[in-house]
């Protein structure tokens, strides 16, 4: 068994419910271990409806671990590994209704590279959509981005995922600009420079201290990156509205890992300051190629 990944298209909670409840026993009755990750109240309400049925069931709220896309991987990950050998079974919704532009692009490309992390995997995903809040190309793309599509209850190929993955280009184009309101430096050589500029915009605003402090230290790794792996040093930028507080960092490397931050290294290895960086901050946009790598850190004002 490899990697069955599918799309859910459901249009109400009924059947929202009816269609995870029965992947979900149909995994324990096979003997599999199955993971509900599940944003907020449904991951609960799921769980305890299943908490009777013979097998392992875990069950963990995606609205937190997963508030950032790229979290969702090592979560998984995680399961995974503590059942070597054996087939395993996952009901999540990584593109909840209430997510942002951002957080929905960022989820589309967790989604593909779902496809390349567990390509091998003895896994079975089935990933909930709801047909009436997302936009026709959110629903496009999770065709794509999956090998099934289940529709009222039946399951049926799916217009992707290319060999290995690919990542719908609209979710892979350059970044937006900065607004004109921004502040931004160039780095070369010293860490200290990026480091004031973000606290000193993070204080204006109503950031709290520990948020501040974990946002000093994903710019560092970022920043830390470029002097690390480029000679021609980078520029930084910081900003913020009524919700949250962003800093990108941009500079002429390229990462040929796409998965880098989202899998968690080895000792010896690469990548462990991305994985900080996706770790203490809400989302994290990252775009890379010829033309250099962005870096955008997201930090919500007000956690919740």
């Amino acid at each position: 068994m490899t990697l069955r990944h599918a799309a859910f298209l459901y249009r109400d909670r009924a059947e929202y419910r009816a269609q995870i409840l029965r992947f979900a026993r149909d995994g324990l009755a096979d003997g599999e271990a199955v993971l509900i990750a599940l944003p907020g109240e449904q991951a609960v309400e799921i769980g305890t409806g299943l908490s009777g049925e013979p097998g392992e069931l875990m069950w963990v709220d995606l609205a937190d671990v997963g508030r950032n896309p790229a979290r969702i991987i090592p979560e998984l990950r995680a399961f995974v590994d503590k059942h070597p050998g054996q087939p395993v079974r996952i009901a999540g919704e990584p593109i909840w209704p209430g997510r942002s532009a951002a957080e929905v692009c960022e989820g589309i490309r967790h989604e593909a590279l779902t496809n390349l992390a567990f390509q091998q995997a003895p896994l079975a995903i089935m990933c909930a959509y709801d047909v009436t809040w997302h936009a026709p190309s959110v629903i496009a793309a999770a065709r794509r981005t999956h090998s099934e599509v289940v529709t009222d209850g039946q399951a049926v190929a799916g217009a992707g995922p290319p060999t290995p993955w690919r990542i719908p280009p609209e979710c892979d184009r350059p970044l937006p600009p900065p607004p004109d309101g921004a502040e931004g430096l160039g780095y070369q050589t010293d860490l200290a420079p990026v480091r004031r500029l973000v606290e000193r915009h993070a204080r204006r605003t109503r950031l709290a201290a520990e948020r501040v402090a974990d946002l000093i230290l994903a710019a560092s790794e970022v920043a830390a990156n470029t002097l690390g792996h480029t000679r021609s040093g980078g520029t930084f930028q910081v900003w913020h509205d009524e919700d949250e507080i962003i800093c990108q960092a941009h500079d002429q490397g390229w990462i040929a890992d796409p998965l880098a931050g989202r899998v968690r290294r080895g000792p010896d290895s690469r990548g462990h300051g991305l994985f900080l960086v996706n770790h203490v901050c809400d989302l994290v946009e990252l775009r890379t190629g010829r033309a250099g790598t962005t870096v955008r850190m997201h930090m919500r004002l007000s956690p919740g």
